[in-house]
């Protein structure tokens, strides 16, 4: 893929003709912003400026830039001038000829008299300006000697140059670079690396190039450019190690600069240019008989004996344009984030999204929608640009204008839309894209216009879970617009919740009422009755709850209890006799707000607890009345009013128990009398007037589980006298004795047994009795031993902890004591004990101090 990266233009053209022209060939070339040093054949050093400082625009390819010829200089050996270096804060200009350094000045080209030649030079390298260097700026200058194998290195400052430490080498130098204290030097058959602070040395790589073939450049952030084997261009870092992918070169390079990001290699004939990015050849430019190149900041020089020409880099801008117009938008993108260091922050953002999103549209056409979905995400693409393709789905700001061009695959999708299997991939990318940005910031400035597509596209594919998600959410959708199309396509359950995502919550609940009441073409009834019931439970508004409870009530009692008994916590309680009062008209309403006031929020009040009992009652009696006493509600609830009669002890019994006088309830009756302790009563009423002999039984039972434990023997004497008392009860007698052995006193039953009983009858529950008194007195003692065991114990750890030492102190008419742990002798005992004066076994008032003391004290 060929690119145009740099603009040639030539800058100097020598005459041809004439004595001269084997002398003042071109041999070096140095340049310093617009000043441009060439160095001569013949020794001749020529001072120009270049008049063009921006350099050629577009359309200036091949046209001379302006220069002017400044100043010149011959110097006196004759010889070749092999290179030049310029330090421009000092206002140097170093010149190498003849093997010898000598220094100049920049702009006269005098000689500088403080700076001596240095000889013995075969190439030298600047590095590293210290503009804070005391007494005045200096700058790093490395001289190699190929002779001595050696690098000396000198601080150069304005009017001196010293020598500061001469490094020697494993092998005749031929070049180097330096990057800190880094060497990369290029010798005859190898390159290697060494540290001149450390003393060590790191063989790199062998080459069998030429001495003008060799190539060694500092690339900056601690990387070196070589001129490998097999004409690959190796990239290695200080450690010695490639961070990047060689490049292939064409072959005989003579040299090699780089401006990132390219790699422009010289050959006789041409130059070269590669990509540091994908290492490709991107262009290449005729130079016949080139010599050498150079590189600064803002340009490329490149030169032969006659010619000097500037290669101008074009603007990163011009060449992303380039590649995109050329279809390779990935390549675009590619290389914006390979020059990424070379771009402001804002202006690399910029470039990035804009690639990002265009390589995404080009995928898009290419129906390659997960790529390019990922690619608008990540440009951070206005989801307008996506919507403004649908013709069906334009923006709701008619105002929004595309920022995006097209791209060379665009299709028209109106045209797609007679392809039902193609408009419907199209359709479904956008359902997705939409849903991946509904809630980033990437749709933040337009959630209108995503919320509104997404509705559409949702009851266009019937995908009705999704509509209610995102109906039943905080949303953006336009009223004015969303409500006929909803009304439309008949989603009146959806309706409701767009109208209470819009905080319309009486017309969200006055849409589900008229669902629920016949208007269900869409199968919602039950749900829309759900949501009045969650509304009003969560509704600020009483008057609203008021006005739709009653409705709410006669459809589901259960449920539209609820709305009084699961309130919101945020939402002001009703008042309990107001709710009351308007369920008194529900009894089975009522009833779960009772439960709710009595057991969830623990009421204590008589009259909750009366009128419970009393709703329980009406509502068995009511179940009764209709001939369905064996219904399974029925005798749930009057489960629940025994089990409530039972427990409670809040209610009014008289009250209670004049509701039921006249009535079937023998049961609860009988519990009544039993709250009121007429226990007697109570078993008759189950006995002779209920008949049921086993609820008696159970009421016995039911009576011992909630009272003490004697309590229960009482009980069970009196329901056996009552059997007794009855002739046709007799032998009932014998199956309440035997079946409850251990609730009796067997001397107070044969007391009161009839004497015509024979000894068979009672002889199961004499045995089971007998052998229950001697269990419990046999366990009785087993508990007092273990509670005597126990006790021993306790008393055991006492005495332990008791003995040992202590020390009684008077301090200010306070005593103190204090003990020290030990093996003393037993309470009782002064030996070993000791006073505050010293004399064992006394208190320092001289009293001896005794075991009763002693106990007391601890």
């Amino acid at each position: 893929m060929s690119l145009k990266a740099f603009i040639p233009s030539l800058v100097l053209e020598k005459p041809t003709t004439g004595k001269e022209r084997d002398k003042s060939s071109i041999q070096c070339l140095e340049a310093c912003g617009r000043n441009l040093y060439i160095g001569g054949k013949d020794s001749l050093i020529q001072h120009f400026v270049v008049m063009d400082e921006g350099g050629p625009g577009p359309g200036m390819e091949g046209k001379s830039a302006g220069i002017r010829e400044v100043r010149r200089r011959q110097l006196g050996s004759r010889s070749p001038i092999s290179q030049l270096g310029a330090i421009p804060f000092l206002n140097h200009l170093l010149v190498l000829s003849d093997g010898s350094l000598s220094a100049l000045n920049m702009f006269s080209l005098e000689p500088l008299p403080g700076l001596r030649r240095i000889r013995s030079v075969s190439f030298f390298h600047l590095h590293g300006a210290d503009v804070s260097a005391q007494p005045s700026p200096a700058v790093e200058l490395f001289t190699l000697s190929a002779r001595r194998r050696s690098v000396n290195i000198h601080s150069v400052w304005v009017d001196r140059w010293d020598c500061l430490r001469e490094v020697s080498l494993p092998q005749e130098p031929l070049s180097l670079a330096v990057d800190r204290s880094s060497l990369c030097v290029a010798a005859g058959d190898r390159y290697f690396l060494h540290d001149h602070e450390a003393g060590a040395t790191l063989d790199l790589f062998p080459h069998d190039l030429p001495k003008q073939g060799v190539i060694v450049n500092a690339i900056g952030k601690g990387e070196f450019l070589l001129h490998g084997p097999g004409s690959l261009g190796m990239f290695v870092t200080r450690s010695g190690v490639s961070g990047r992918p060689p490049i292939q070169w064409s072959e005989g390079v003579l040299g090699a600069v780089v401006h990132f990001p390219y790699v422009l290699t010289l050959c006789s004939e041409a130059l070269h240019i590669y990509s540091m990015l994908d290492q490709r050849i991107k262009q290449t430019i005729p130079l016949s008989r080139a010599k050498g190149l150079f590189s600064t900041p803002e340009r490329v020089f490149a030169f032969s004996e006659r010619e000097v020409l500037c290669l101008s880099p074009v603007a990163l801008e011009e060449q992303i344009k380039a590649l995109v117009a050329s279809q390779h938008v990935d390549a675009a993108l590619d290389f914006v984030q390979g020059v990424q260091s070379l771009l402001s922050k804002d202006t690399y953002k910029v470039l990035h999204n804009n690639l990002t999103c265009t390589l995404g549209f080009v995928k898009f056409y290419q129906e390659r929608f997960s790529e390019a979905k990922y690619l608008f995400i990540e440009g951070n693409l206005d989801p307008r640009e996506i919507i403004a393709l649908y013709p069906e789905h334009y923006p709701v700001c008619k105002d929004f204008v595309s920022q995006h061009a097209p791209v060379f695959n665009a299709k028209d999708l109106r045209a797609l839309k007679e392809d039902c299997a193609t408009f419907e991939r199209y359709q479904s990318f956008l359902t997705n894209f939409l849903r991946e940005v509904q809630w980033s910031d990437q749709s933040h400035h337009c959630r209108q216009d995503v919320d509104g597509v997404l509705l559409k596209l949702y009851l266009e594919r019937g995908n009705e879970a999704d509509l209610v998600e995102l109906l039943s959410s905080a949303n953006a959708c336009v009223l004015n617009t969303c409500v006929p199309y909803l009304e439309c396509h008949k989603r009146f359950y959806a309706l409701g919740l767009l109208y209470q995502s819009h905080s319309q919550d009486e017309n969200a609940i006055q849409t589900w009422v008229n669902i629920v009441d016949g208007d269900d073409p869409d199968g919602m009834s039950s749900a829309a009755y759900e949501q009045v019931v969650n509304a009003l439970r969560q509704q600020k508004s009483r008057q609203l709850v008021w006005k739709f409870a009653d409705w709410a009530l006669q459809k589901s009692q259960e449920v539209g209890v609820q709305i009084f008994t699961s309130r919101e916590e945020e939402q002001a309680p009703f008042e309990e006799e107001e709710v009351l009062s308007f369920l008194n008209k529900h009894h089975l309403a009522l009833a779960l707000y009772l439960e709710h006031l009595i057991f969830a929020l623990k009421s204590k009040k008589e009259r909750h607890h009366t009128l419970l009992a009393m709703t329980y009652v009406t509502q068995v009696l009511g179940i009764v009345e209709k001939g369905e006493g064996s219904n399974i509600t029925a005798n749930s609830t009057r489960e629940k009013l025994q089990q409530f009669l039972w427990k409670s002890t809040l209610y009014s019994t008289v009250a209670v128990q004049e509701q039921i006088q006249a009535t079937s309830l023998h049961l609860e009756r009988a519990i009544l009398h039993g709250v009121a302790g007429e226990h007697r009563k109570a078993l008759e009423v189950l006995v002779h007037g209920e008949k049921d002999l086993q609820a008696a039984e159970d009421y016995c039972r039911m009576a011992r589980s909630n009272q003490a434990k004697e309590f229960g023997s009482p009980l069970y004497h009196l329901l056996l006298n009552i059997y007794l008392d009855s002739p046709q009860l007799a032998t009932k007698a014998t199956d309440l004795l035997n079946r409850n052995a251990e609730a009796f006193d067997p001397v107070a039953v044969l007391r009161v047994l009839p004497g015509t009983w024979s000894m068979p009858l009672v002889s199961r529950f004499l045995s089971e009795s007998v052998r229950g008194l001697v269990h419990r007195r046999k366990m009785g003692g087993v508990e007092r031993n273990l509670a005597k065991v126990e006790h021993f114990r306790h008393k055991c750890t006492r005495t332990t902890l008791t003995r040992g030492m202590i020390k009684v102190e008077r301090d200010q008419g306070q005593t103190r004591i204090r003990k020290f742990p030990g093996h003393g002798l037993p309470c009782g005992r002064t030996g070993g004990l000791r006073g505050s004066n010293g004399v064992p076994g006394q208190y320092s008032h001289g009293r001896h101090l005794t075991g009763e003391m002693m106990n007391s004290l601890l």
